[in-house]
């Protein structure tokens, strides 16, 4: 084993805490924000579904979500809050399922028009591979140790 190679393994850890952390702190503070658009104004949301690409999911958005959209703004803020401790505060397994659930997150949001295609692939481009490195090391670990 070479002297790069522990660096090499504190680097690849580094970034894959910083990237944990960085996508951590951000769904915490956007489920903040849906707490202040429910507190402010659930009708904020009217709009959201009107560019949909996925056939029916406007219609889906109006009938569905905006029904109830302070119930479903503070469904959406529990659901990011907590993908937000699954990232910051999971291990091994749980930690794996909070990034899922960050991809999954971020490929539904496409389902909602091209304008968020310039917010999710740029941010996966940025952390799927702090994701995956993250996946392979919980996948790596044997069973036994997993909680």
């Amino acid at each position: 084993m070479s002297a790069t190679a522990p660096a090499a393994a504190r680097s690849a850890r580094a970034g894959r805490l910083l990237g944990r952390h960085a996508v951590g702190g951000l769904y915490l503070f956007t489920a903040g924000v849906h707490v202040g658009l429910v507190g402010a104004d659930p009708q904020a949301y009217a709009g959201f579904g009107d560019a949909a690409l996925a056939p029916g999911l406007t219609r889906a958005w109006d009938e569905g979500f905006m029904a109830h959209p302070a119930f479903w703004g503070l469904m959406v803020a529990a659901f990011e809050l907590a993908i937000a401790l699954l990232l910051l505060l999971g291990r091994g397994h749980w930690r794996s399922l909070g990034w899922v659930l960050v991809i999954g997150f971020h490929l539904a949001l496409m389902a909602f028009g091209w304008g968020f295609w310039i917010w999710c692939v740029p941010f996966l481009a940025l952390f799927l591979p702090a994701a995956l490195d993250d996946l392979r090391a919980d996948l790596a670990r044997p069973s036994e140790v997993r909680p």
